[in-house]
């Protein structure tokens, strides 16, 4: 293999371009390292090692030396925001916001943070303010959909159905419950005040948002009630068997008032029986118990039970049961009875909660939103003893 000159002469001039553009390369990171605050890298290595507090005093630090970190402003705020300290986190994005050095886009992403600062610290009409302006932005749909949670704490139920059309996905399934929620929520209130005809309104919006909505159902039937025509009320009740079942707890009292109204106490009777022999439903055997008791008397009223419980037992069950014993026993057995009914009751305490589907928050009042995670519908009038028996 025959070796040319030029080689040897080229061989020393590469060795030398390639340690220059070393040297070039230190000299630059170098340079780099010593523009960044000291305090800014200590900051970066707490985080690392999940030393938040010593973390936060060091980015302050380095802001205090070159204000001009755009990026370490942003960090900074979202941390305090996640720790809890929304003061200190709205002057940091509030400073970002009133800067003239800013592109349109920061800018923009500072009003988002400022907003969620106020959203995360309560102040409601501020966060308000700030997501309107975001409005007809790149961050409309984030803003619509902040807009729509505070819409719905404040309870203008009115704007909160505007926020929800507003958004790009607002016909799927999930924004047509909700939606249909807010007007059902507006229906309520108008029926409170009087105002038969915005009820109706507001009613028929639902049902044409979701036209399985049990809650339009249930106002429908109190509409036509609060207008005396209790068997149209008794129909539209009925129909909740159909689009979800497990709502006829809430329906049967009112089921009970109208066959009353109507002098068809037996009627309704029959009615409720049927529905809890096809739909178990604690909450539906205690307003059946309770009819039975007040009509027929205890004796029937615990055989009703007792048939209930071979069928379904829970510990409810049984302290149902123990109460109507308690009612028609000899007088020398009911110490001992109550003496086991107390027992059963202080555990039943325990299972007579409602129980959120998505997120298990729990509760002893009926919610149609859960004051948790704020889902609607997903609070079902189920006890937590027949989730956990439940297959």
């Amino acid at each position: 293999m025959d070796i040319e000159l030029w080689w040897f002469l080229a061989l020393p001039l590469f060795f030398a371009l390639g340690w220059l553009a070393a040297r070039i390369d230190i000299r630059q990171v170098v340079h780099e390292s010593r523009a960044l605050p000291r305090s800014y890298l200590s900051g970066l290595n707490f985080l690392l090692n999940e030393q938040q507090d010593k973390a936060i005093d060091a980015f302050i630090e380095a802001v205090k030396i070159d204000p001009q970190t755009i990026e370490l402003h942003f960090a900074l705020g979202s941390l305090f925001r996640r720790r809890g300290e929304t003061d200190r986190a709205i002057r940091m994005h509030q400073n970002l916001v009133d800067r003239e050095d800013l592109s349109e886009e920061q800018r923009l992403q500072a009003m988002g943070e400022l907003g969620q600062d106020y959203l995360k610290a309560g102040l409601l009409d501020r966060a308000e303010a700030v997501f309107a302006q975001l409005r007809d932005s790149r961050l409309n749909d984030v803003a619509m959909r902040y807009l729509l949670e505070i819409y719905q704490q404040e309870k203008d139920w009115a704007k909160a159905v505007e926020a929800a059309k507003a958004l790009p996905d607002h016909e799927s399934v999930m924004w047509r419950k909700e939606v249909a929620n807010f007007y059902c929520e507006l229906a309520t209130s108008a029926l409170a005040s009087s105002k038969y005809d915005e009820t109706q309104k507001y009613l028929d919006e639902a049902f044409s948002i979701n036209r399985r909505c049990v809650r339009a159902s249930l106002v429908q039937g109190d509409l036509l009630a609060a207008h005396a025509r209790y068997e149209e009320a008794i129909d539209v009740w009925k129909r909740v068997e159909s689009q979800d079942p497990i709502y006829l707890a809430l329906v049967a009292e009112r089921v009970m008032d109208a066959h009353a109204k109507l002098g068809r106490i037996e009627q309704g009777q029959t009615l409720l029986r049927s529905w809890l022999e096809r739909h178990a439903s604690l909450d539906l055997l205690d307003e059946v118990f309770h009819w039975e008791l007040e009509k027929e008397g205890s004796r029937a009223a615990y055989d009703l039970v007792r048939e209930e419980l071979r069928r379904n037992p829970t510990l409810l069950g049984l302290d149902k049961l123990l109460e109507a014993a308690l009612l028609h026993a000899p007088s020398e057995q009911r110490g001992d009875i109550e003496m086991v009914k107390q027992l059963i009751h202080g555990h039943t305490r325990r299972v007579a909660r409602y129980r959120c589907a998505e997120c298990g928050f729990k509760a002893r009042q009926f919610q149609w939103r859960c004051p948790a995670c704020g889902g609607w519908e997903t609070y079902p009038p189920r006890r937590t003893e027949e989730y956990d028996l439940a297959p």
